[in-house]
């Protein structure tokens, strides 16, 4: 299972073990390892580890340089498939939801190796779905937001119903088109929530990131 620590991975591994023909065996991310942190999430390893004990998988992390050349990305992301293929894993799952040609790069790196890509979201509404991942306990912190088209004082908010009317119109409510990011910290999904807490907010790159810290207080908002 493709892990990035955000909602559209984990609510995908709760769909994926209600599956009687699936058995999910372990969790993948890619993380920079100069900032060791994953991309773009900004998340600290050390919490995705966290998240794996809580779930029960093992994690996989698969390290890459920054900055990271599609040569470099694509030549990593091959010797995980390698190893994977030689442990006899038969599918491979991401929580893409409509975005063609994320899916389409997904299936062509995977067409030679006798590995199957699995969508276990695609398609779904995405105002049905957010609400569905909040109703059913799924909880999350905004980690990154792009401020040209999401509030700055958004980030570190929680991903839920006050978070969702207060996006712009015509963002999506699942940020699938990179409007913002997340960290889940509970859910179905865990065994236990991660205890966390948000630490200060910068602006890099033309994005605004708040640094989620491990081994507090669960907070339900960001002042």
């Amino acid at each position: 299972m493709s892990w990035s620590s955000g909602k559209d991975s984990a609510w995908t591994l709760h769909i994926l073990r209600k599956r009687a023909d699936i058995q999910v065996v372990g969790l993948f991310s890619t993380v920079n390892e100069q900032f060791d942190r994953v991309a773009m999430h900004a998340v600290r390893v050390g919490l995705l580890q966290e998240q794996s004990k809580a779930i029960g998988l093992p994690l996989h992390l698969i390290r890459i340089p920054h900055p990271c050349s599609n040569e470099i990305y694509d030549e990593k992301m091959a010797e995980f498939i390698e190893e994977a293929r030689q442990e006899h894993i038969e599918y491979m799952a991401f929580g893409d939801l409509f975005l063609s040609d994320v899916r389409r790069y997904r299936e062509e790196k995977l067409a030679s190796t006798g590995i199957i890509p699995l969508f276990p979201l695609w398609g779904t509404p995405t105002d049905k779905l957010c609400y569905d991942m909040i109703r059913n306990g799924l909880r999350a912190k905004i980690t990154c937001l792009d401020p040209k088209q999401v509030p700055r004082h958004l980030v570190g908010s929680e991903y839920d119903g006050a978070f969702l009317e207060g996006l712009p119109e015509g963002i999506d409510p699942c940020g699938e088109n990179g409007e913002f990011h997340s960290f889940v910290f509970d859910g179905p999904m865990f065994n236990s929530a991660v205890k966390i807490s948000v630490g200060e907010a910068i602006e890099r790159d033309g994005f605004v990131f708040v640094d989620i810290l491990p081994g507090e207080r669960i907070t339900n908002s960001c002042s």
